[in-house]
């Protein structure tokens, strides 16, 4: 199954190290991250898991639900996150699904399909509040992923859900934006009082709106 930007995020029952959860229902009115794992006892998705966990407050500040997918049983679950514990010098403080059948992964289009049937991808998802995909990233299995620009991503992301900007290159929390093109000149005064700066006709930038 190949998901695409704006499509429905598949809903899920799962098993996880929390409990039980209906993934939509879990969700509720949050953003939210999905993100996969090959297998536990991993080196770099050991260190992800802590990253990711010392991140936790900052994701939970932006209305952001963190979920972790390993397809391996919940019991090994539960000896990895001692591991990842100790090692990351953190604590594990969301949920990580037990996925050993590869429904989920399959669901989501997690299971690399040149390596082999028991090998999922390492997969980002985004997940807005109206359960739909916002953005997709998949890293090889070498290079762990970078979750201070998820967390930008995210930023930009609510950002531009609600005003008529859009982010700049390297655009970083309270850095200007750019105004969209939807947006006429004339009517620039009245939705972004802070002003603009008219680089070219298609190029107009104005502080972030929302600070």
């Amino acid at each position: 199954m190949s998901l695409r930007l704006g499509d429905l995020a598949p809903d899920f029952e799962a098993v996880t190290t929390e409990g039980t959860i209906h993934f939509h229902e879990w969700l509720g009115n949050s953003w939210g991250i999905l993100f996969s794992h090959p297998a536990d006892f991993t080196p770099v998705c050991t260190t992800e898991l802590g990253a990711v966990a010392k991140l936790k407050p900052e994701f939970s500040k932006r209305n952001v639900k963190v979920l972790a997918l390993s397809a391996d049983p919940l019991e090994a679950h539960v000896k990895w996150i001692a591991d990842i514990n100790e090692t990351q010098k953190t604590v594990v403080n969301y949920p990580l699904i037990a996925d050993p059948d590869f429904k989920i992964a399959n669901l989501y289009g997690m299971v690399h399909p040149e390596v082999s049937d028991k090998f999922t991808v390492r997969s980002v998802f985004v997940i807005g509040p109206d359960k739909k995909i916002k953005l997709t990233l998949t890293y090889p299995a070498a290079t762990g992923r970078n979750f201070d620009e998820i967390l930008r991503v995210v930023e930009s992301l609510q950002l531009t859900a609600n005003y008529s900007v859009a982010t700049p290159a390297n655009w970083k929390h309270g850095e200007d934006v750019i105004i969209t093109a939807a947006v006429k000149d004339e009517d620039i005064p009245a939705k972004f009082p802070k002003g603009a700066v008219h680089v070219k006709p298609y190029l107009r930038v104005t502080p972030q709106p929302n600070l």
